[in-house]
């Protein structure tokens, strides 16, 4: 009888525990998958932004073609299914927009006409805050994602997540890290 109660004591600790477990883990992967969404929606802020920004520029530096149509290509890499639903694919989406968007700032330099348009103002801060909010997101998905990595490898969670259906999570990103170090601007 005793030989019963002390396993029947250790199955109902094994499953306190599991449970626990399983909660937390459903916990981080809903912080994760929130703080992912989160930086979704800046994405699509920011490529919203893009085209018009991109039709303020056009109005005076018509002759630059090759730097809009960069542009584009990397606004639609951002925004492309795979770069929304893996972090690798929209940190290298992320490297080619910084770039493209720093082209784009160059050009507008040339023109002091259009520096001083309050459209285009107007347009680069509100890209400017959207780039902070990218910014603020990707930190916070990261720690996400560290702390559900943390929680998955320490023993013993480490023998029961997998079974449970638990997986580590990339962190975001970004390869070429001067390319977004600063947030484009144009220098006046």
């Amino acid at each position: 009888m005793e030989v019963l109660l002390v396993i029947l004591a250790v199955a109902v600790v094994i499953g306190i525990y599991l449970w626990i477990t399983y909660n937390a883990l459903v916990t981080l992967k809903v912080r994760v998958d929130e703080a992912w969404s989160d930086i979704t929606v800046q994405l699509k802020r920011r490529a919203d932004l893009i085209p018009n920004l991109i039709d303020t520029v056009k109005g005076y530096a018509a002759h630059e073609k090759e730097v809009f149509e960069s542009v584009t290509r990397a606004r639609a890499a951002t925004v492309s299914p795979e770069a929304l639903e893996h972090p690798e694919q929209a940190a290298q989406a992320e490297g080619m927009l910084q770039g493209a968007l720093k082209s784009l700032f160059a050009v507008s330099e040339a023109y002091p006409q259009l520096l001083a348009s309050n459209n285009f103002l107007e347009l680069q801060r509100e890209l400017t805050d959207t780039e902070d909010k990218i910014m603020a997101s990707r930190r916070f998905f990261n720690g996400g994602v560290r702390e559900l990595n943390t929680k998955i490898q320490q023993f013993p969670n480490n023998v029961f997540a997998n079974s449970l259906g638990f997986s580590e999570r990339e962190f975001f990103e970004v390869e070429n890290l001067a390319a977004i170090s600063e947030p484009p601007k144009a220098q006046f």
